[in-house]
């Protein structure tokens, strides 16, 4: 009779333990819970334009805190000098106040630092302050790694009041992220027989869904029911979604696309979701080219309708490049490409060649092999 032997699977984490939603949500209580001496990391504006509301939060529940920038992106270096803070202060919790990179930066400091983490968006550009992944970034503002948190938050604040101050441009890239979870999943994931994968994929398809049919009224009536319904859906259930999946259903070509962007400096004009939104009409375009996929050319069509209705880009020109370099597009291909690149999860082999190919054809009318 044999032993059976201990095994251990991929931790499954899916959603902050606590998340407060509404309007005029920002309180201190819940962040009290956590600890009374936090550090509130975000980007100078974001804590300039909160520097009168959320000190004085703080205060009503006798929190000692400090503010520090994390400027210019999540970098080693940033965190190198936020740690620093973290000691100066003594502090005993996270607050991530901002954007993506600002709660990248806040939740991988509170991971490093092994602290609590409280994540308050400004935006609903991203899904950042729901998941447990960070993006890690170079000086100049080209991405470099990933890094798996080993929770999500502690406790996210979505305030509708605070995201409806955000401009409408920072909704509209977070559709365009958030609709990447399912041209992603349904490729990398779609014949997965795992419970979770089977269950985020199905999720994806439905916050497609929702995505295509409440964004254009939502962004008619900021703060009204569609609105919020848009933003739960960017915020939340796309990070859901990539906690249920893990890495292998959350990215494929659409962020590999966006890495590679990323290394351009004239590209960071751009936004996540701009990039990655443009992305995923280059993902269906090399499925098109390559394998001669007719509901890859069909998707495309639907989704350039889609963008051209809510402001999405559509080509380099419309993310301001339409001058650049061919030795520029080749470094976006080659690092897009590159061996450990999420693109690769594509069910064919691609290359730089065709990379490129694609990048400049992503408005064409019909599949050219």
């Amino acid at each position: 009779m044999s032993t059976p032997t201990a095994t251990a699977l991929t931790p499954i984490v899916v959603a902050p333990a606590q998340v407060i939603r509404g309007n005029l949500v920002l309180g201190g209580e819940a962040i009290a819970r956590l600890g009374r001496r936090p550090l509130v990391v975000g980007g100078e504006t974001t804590l300039a334009a909160l520097q009168g509301e959320l000190p004085k939060i703080l205060e009503q529940q006798q929190l000692n805190a400090a503010t520090a920038s994390y400027s210019p992106d999540c970098t080693e270096a940033s965190l190198a000098f936020l740690r620093s803070k973290v000691q100066e202060h003594q502090a005993d919790v996270i607050i991530g106040v901002g954007g993506g990179k600002a709660l990248d930066t806040a939740k991988l400091l509170a991971h490093q630092c092994q602290l609590p983490i409280a994540t308050v968006p400004t935006s609903a550009a991203t899904c950042a302050a729901w998941t447990a992944l960070a993006n890690v970034y170079s000086s100049e503002g080209a991405f470099l790694y990933d890094v798996p948190l080993d929770r999500c938050p502690d406790l996210l604040i979505l305030d509708y009041t605070l995201i409806q101050t955000a401009p409408q441009r920072t909704l509209v890239a977070g559709i365009g992220d958030a609709l990447a979870k399912w041209y992603e999943a349904s490729v990398s994931s779609a014949s997965s027989q795992a419970t979770f994968i089977i269950a985020a994929v199905q999720q994806a398809r439905v916050l497609r869904d929702i995505l295509f049919q409440k964004s254009a009224a939502a962004l008619k009536e900021p703060g009204g029911e569609e609105w919020r319904s848009v933003v739960d859906a960017t915020v939340m259930l796309a990070g859901v979604i990539g906690g249920l999946g893990g890495a292998q259903c959350r990215t494929v070509a659409a962020h590999a696309v966006h890495n590679g962007l990323t290394h351009i400096s004239a590209s960071h004009s751009s936004l996540h979701g701009e990039k990655v939104a443009y992305g995923i009409l280059v993902q269906l375009r090399l499925e098109e080219m390559v394998q001669g996929n007719q509901l890859a050319a069909t998707a495309r069509q639907q989704l350039l309708k889609f963008y051209d209705e809510i402001g999405l880009p559509q080509s380099l020109e419309d993310l301001g490049l339409g001058n650049i370099a061919l030795s520029d597009l080749r470094q976006a291909a080659e690092i897009a490409c590159a061996a450990n690149s999420d693109i690769h999860r594509l069910p064919f082999k691609v290359a730089p060649d065709h990379l490129m190919a694609a990048m400049v054809s992503t408005t064409t009318s019909a599949i050219k092999n």
